[in-house]
């Protein structure tokens, strides 16, 4: 089959390999403009466009997709389908009636929950404990197109977001295999929009914490939004990033929220809303590395009835 694949960031590649795997021939990939990161504001190039070009592929950066050239030159490659993994623009409908099998996506979360930019973070935040991956034919509204396969997959206590993407990216790329191997016969699906909820694009503030929150809210809040915007807080007037805790219910009273009422050896623990404690393992102060509750409780000298916050 004639494809156009359309993706990324890293957890597009693994269905990029798979339709190369498979034999399909990928006449462009599609990806977003290469953008300056780092201390020196280097250009990087995304995963998927990375992996195309060590691949020999034809790659396509449009800045912008909504315009003439644009349009006429997605439907010169005269495919047979789109694929399209977390490419990040919602495509215009001459897009999606270029190629003659339609436009194929494939979606970190078991539509209709979870539409939207976010899905596997948001699934961790709300306390789900399975997800999954849909192949969908793409409509012009966002998310809502029919369903071809879907497959499930449990949510581990401890997974963080990039852990749980890293298995979702597998398993997106088997489906999408079975998908295409299976497009004759499959039989779409449509989705029931009452059932959907929603997982909007990250912002900053939604990583900062509430100490009012239960600490089960907030451990979830941790993994879930790794690896930004990150959960934070404040100490000593400083940012602090909070990458590892356990969450516990407290026996303790008269207590504020975000004060630290446990502060020796590898023991951090503070108060959270609802009798509940956290008890904090790793952390990151602002312009520092990754460090132990033990070092960060010598390093600053941290003691019972401090405050986060």
């Amino acid at each position: 089959m004639k494809i156009v694949f359309m993706g990324t960031p890293q957890a597009a590649v693994p269905t990029l390999r798979r339709c190369l795997e498979d034999g399909h021939e990928i006449v462009a990939v599609w990806t977003q403009p290469d953008k300056p990161a780092g201390r020196g504001n280097k250009v990087s190039f995304s995963p998927v466009k990375e992996f195309a070009l060590a691949h020999g592929l034809s790659v396509f950066q449009p800045a912008r997709i909504k315009n003439d050239e644009a349009k006429q030159l997605f439907a010169s490659h005269n495919a047979d389908a789109a694929v399209v993994v977390a490419y990040g623009r919602i495509l215009p409908d001459e897009f999606l009636r270029a190629p003659r099998r339609g436009c194929i996506n494939v979606h970190f979360s078991l539509l209709p929950l979870y539409r939207g930019a976010a899905p596997a973070n948001w699934a961790i935040v709300k306390g789900e404990t399975e997800t999954g991956v849909t192949t969908m034919f793409i409509e012009p509204a966002l998310d809502t197109g029919p369903i071809l396969l879907q497959r499930k997959t449990p949510i581990g206590e401890k997974e963080t977001a990039p852990e749980l993407m890293q298995r979702l990216a597998e398993i997106g790329a088997e489906l999408l295999g079975e998908t295409l191997a299976r497009l004759d016969t499959l039989t779409p699906r449509p989705q029931h929009d009452a059932d959907a909820t929603f997982a909007p694009v990250l912002k900053k503030e939604d990583g900062l914490i509430d100490w009012s929150q239960s600490a089960f809210v907030i451990e979830r809040r941790i993994r879930g939004f790794q690896p930004w915007p990150n959960a934070y807080t404040k100490f000593d007037s400083k940012s602090l990033i909070l990458w590892e805790a356990q969450p516990a219910l407290s026996v303790t009273s008269g207590i504020s929220n975000g004060e630290v009422i446990v502060a020796q050896r590898d023991e951090l623990v503070v108060q959270c809303g609802k009798r509940t404690a956290l008890r904090v393992l790793e952390v990151q102060p602002e312009a520092r590395k990754k460090m132990a509750a033990r070092d960060f409780i010598n390093g600053m000298r941290l003691k019972v009835g401090d405050r986060f916050g």
